[in-house]
């Protein structure tokens, strides 16, 4: 007993370093996230050099399972130095908040005439008008001299439909003869129709907020600033989200890359363009040729392109825009497969981080798609590993004692995933993230190899968006794969239990038990991300506005582009279902009552009473239509996460995993 006591001292010591040091610090100062970061890497280190003295370079050769052990380390190795370069990057970051309200003073006092002229492209193939029009109305609601901006809706399917709807809203319809070099050429063509000093792209999903122009151009000033990129949002929950049923106490998958890693990376000027809610210099553009076409992901080879000429890419971490992320499984592979396979592209382009000049030799490390090549092998390594010393005997590491193993890696593990916590507190829960990466593994693993091997010759796929994209779908591929490795790993834990059949023997057996467990409830948690849930098409925002139904006083309390729920009191009564709806900015437009509902609320001045909810359903005119598309779209509300909701996260999960076992 003394002797495991003794083991867990270095995490007791890492546990009580945490509580007194970085649990009372700020987490954006960089001192802070110097040390924080460096007693990580510490931490790390001391376990690496156990792994490889005392549990590798001992191992005897006895045939396989010395190959095994080697295997295993190096896939380790790899690990390592991906924990590394992050921690590098992480230990230092920056608001640029505080810097565009000093820039904008400036940039902002010229006289009006003086301003440079602004070119919006809305890049477009197959989405429908319900997805173009929020972003199109948007664009042309900016903040901005009606003489200095033009918006240019690119349209790579030469629809007829969109061209009449572009001349009703006068923004610029502009085809090609062909798609040749898919959003890249399609860009590109953009430039040889427009004339504009900058150039902000807006995929056709994203709405920009009316404020994006007046926060980002100043920071122009610096004339080697090439491109400045703001943040991601979404106002609908992504696959991962709705799947869990997580949608209102879990934040969307990209918010950790976007809110941390990304302010991070620009500290460090290795900050990219990622595509959408952009906005580039266009003598920065031309000097580099173009949007780059050599890689299905343009946005990234853009800013290396630039680096090689000299421009740097900003990144301001404020909400300007806000736009769909992946609706299904099937959007959010293509997604992420593209990413995939465009970063790996880069490796073997001549303005890639290996071979294109004017990189730092930081910079090329930084650029190097080092996230793709490892975490899915590494994700993959963590589920077999058990799995085939339970099956086969092998061991992964000359184990001398379980005090040893205590010692070294859970010290490691519980520093990482304090680091974790402090930087990111409502971005990240270990076991959620384990089962979002392990879910992702089985079809990302494949495109990875795939992309290595043969990284040119796969099209270039648009995320599907939409009306028309409703399909609700159970990743079969996926499930079979969790249900296939979980059954393994239940079976080899089964067989050890009875002496007459076992595998194994020696200490490694209970590390071995205890790491097969936890990958099973991973792995089950994982298994619920492959059953899609129903989408909404139209998205609701919650709010607290005044508002009248019929002359009768209320609050707004859900609010989308065809219906609203309205607060009213319990007593109210209505002649007719069809009721005048008025609040704010509105004149009043006739609702359909669709239904009553009635629970305790909070009506204006009156307290906690019972109150009606009105469910309304509308048809606003077009141009009511266009001024409910900028209050809800440009900037007014939001549907962030604010926080992580830790025990309904957990309750949810286990009530879904008890329930979809149930339905299985």
């Amino acid at each position: 007993m003394v002797q495991y006591l003794l083991a867990l001292a270095p995490t007791f010591l890492v546990l009580a370093l945490f509580l007194l040091g970085p649990f009372n610090w700020s987490r954006h100062h960089t001192w802070t996230r110097a040390v924080t970061c460096a007693l990580v890497a510490a931490i790390a280190l001391r376990y690496i050099l156990w792994r490889l003295t005392e549990t590798v370079l001992p191992y005897p050769y006895d045939g396989l399972n010395f190959y095994w052990v080697w295997f295993v380390f190096l896939v380790e190795m790899l690990a390592f130095t991906e924990v590394v370069l992050f921690l590098v990057l992480m230990s230092r970051y920056v608001d640029r908040s505080a810097e565009a309200d000093k820039l904008a003073r400036v940039f902002f006092a010229r006289d009006q005439r003086e301003l440079p002229t602004v070119d919006v492209f809305i890049p477009t193939y197959n989405e429908p008008l319900d997805v173009l029009e929020r972003t199109i109305v948007g664009a042309l609601s900016l903040d901005y001299p009606a003489d200095k901006l033009r918006v240019y809706v690119l349209d790579d399917q030469r629809r007829d439909w969109l061209k009449r709807f572009c001349e009703e809203k006068n923004a610029i319809h502009v085809t090609r003869g062909d798609n040749s070099h898919a959003k890249a050429g399609n860009m590109n063509n953009g430039l040889k129709v427009s004339s504009g000093d900058f150039v902000a792209v807006f995929d056709a999903d994203f709405v920009p907020y009316r404020h994006f122009l007046r926060r980002t151009l100043p920071f122009f000033s610096d004339e080697s600033i090439g491109i400045v990129q703001t943040p991601q949002h979404f106002f609908n929950a992504d696959p991962v989200q709705s799947n869990l049923g997580l949608e209102n106490i879990w934040p969307d998958e990209q918010r950790l890359f976007f809110d941390e890693i990304a302010p991070s990376r620009d500290v460090w000027d290795v900050s990219f363009c990622c595509g959408s809610c952009s906005i580039a210099r266009r003598k920065a553009i031309d000097a580099i040729g173009g949007f780059p076409t050599e890689s299905i992901t343009e946005d990234l080879l853009t800013t290396l392109s630039m680096l090689n000429v000299g421009y740097k890419t900003r990144y301001l971490n404020e909400r300007l825009s806000m736009g769909l992320a992946a609706e299904n499984l099937t959007g959010y592979f293509v997604q992420r497969e593209r990413w995939c396979q465009g970063g790996i592209q880069t490796l073997y382009l001549h303005n890639g981080p290996l071979r294109g000049p004017g990189l730092s030799l930081f910079q090329r490390i930084m650029f190097l798609p080092a996230s793709w090549l490892v975490q899915y092998l590494v994700r993959f390594m963590i589920l077999i590993v058990p799995i085939v010393y339970l099956w086969f005997g092998l061991l992964p590491l000359y184990f001398t004692d379980i005090a040893d193993y205590v010692s070294y890696q859970i010290p490691l593990l519980t520093a990482y995933f304090l680091l974790m916590l402090w930087i990111t507190p409502t971005r990240y829960l270990p076991i959620i993230s384990s089962a979002v990466g392990t879910f992702a593994t089985f079809r990302m693993l494949p495109t990875v190899v795939s992309s290595v091997i043969r990284p040119f010759g796969k099209p270039f796929r648009v995320t599907p968006k939409g009306s028309g994209n409703e399909e609700n779908q159970f990743d079969r591929y996926t499930f079979i794969c969790i249900a296939s490795l979980v059954a393994i790993t239940a079976a080899g834990l089964l067989i050890n239990i009875v002496p007459e059949t076992t595998n194994v023997q020696g200490q490694f057996s209970p590390i071995a038990a205890l790491w097969a467990g936890i990958n099973i409830i991973v792995m089950i948690i994982a298994s619920l991300i492959c059953f899609e849930k129903p989408r909404r098409l139209f998205h609701a925002f919650k709010l607290e506005e005044a508002a009248t139904v019929d002359g009768i006083p209320g609050q707004v309390v859900s609010l989308a582009l065809d219906k609203a729920v309205v607060a009213v009191p319990v007593e109210t009564q209505f002649q007719s279902r069809s009721v005048m709806l008025k609040f704010d900015g509105f004149t009043p437009f006739r609702s359909e009552l669709k239904q009553v509902t009635q629970r305790r609320r909070s009506i204006a001045r009156g307290g906690d009473r019972q109150a009606y909810y009105l469910h309304l359903h509308f048809e606003l005119s077009e141009s009511d239509r266009d001024k409910m598309i900028v209050k809800l779209y440009t900037g007014q509300y939001s549907q962030d996460i604010r926080d992580i909701d830790k025990v309904a996260v957990s309750v949810n999960l286990l009530l879904r995993s008890f329930g979809r076992t149930r339905t299985l």
